[in-house]
């Protein structure tokens, strides 16, 4: 059985037996927060444990890295949207050690697109419309500054009420433990 079938399945049995019930809520974040954080899979169960987090309590985005990597991009404009029409009150970066964004490089990834079948004059054409494949491919190299520079953006983005404390975090993918690379109270003071 294929992915998306096992998918439709189980979700079959899910619908039928009225499990969602117990998901159910409305639209608004209860302890009105977003969070951004990494799409690491050590993260999906973990993260909301260890910030004692439950389906409606916040607004939840995932991104490679938990990067701000555009400051009008769609992760921005999700941010922007949780705390103008969803009520979100604060926001809360969180990275993790032993991320697969610290020190990706271009070279790299773009090595195994060829090898999956993009062509060099597909890449020839993006980089000569402008694309940066440096700059839009590169990780980080120290998860701790890539965490405040994404807080950074977040507070500083032009858009963003000054009343909105950003937080900055980064978990333990082994243990749930967080630490505070920035406290969004003490930098409103």
């Amino acid at each position: 059985m294929k992915q998306l079938e096992e998918i439709l399945y189980y979700n079959e049995h899910f619908v039928e037996n009225r499990e969602y019930e117990k998901y159910q809520t409305d639209k608004f974040p209860h302890k009105r927060l977003v969070i951004l954080s990494c799409m690491d899979t050590r993260l999906v169960e973990l993260l909301p444990k260890a910030m004692n987090v439950n389906n409606g309590d916040v607004k939840l985005i995932k991104t490679a890295g938990a990067l701000v990597s555009h400051p009008f991009g769609s992760i921005m404009r999700s941010i922007l949207v949780a705390v103008y029409e969803l009520g979100a009150e604060e926001v809360c970066v969180v990275g993790h050690y032993d991320c697969g964004m610290a020190s990706l490089k271009a070279g790299s990834t773009l090595n195994k697109m060829k090898e999956r079948g993009v062509s060099q004059d597909k890449l020839e054409t993006l980089t000569y419309s402008g694309v940066d494949f440096e700059k839009f491919l590169h990780g980080f190299d120290c998860v701790e500054d890539s965490v405040k520079h994404s807080v950074e953006t977040i507070r500083n983005h032009p858009l963003m009420p000054n009343d909105v404390p950003v937080h900055g975090l980064v978990i333990d993918p082994k243990t749930g433990k967080l630490d505070v690379m920035v406290n969004g109270y003490q930098e409103q003071l």
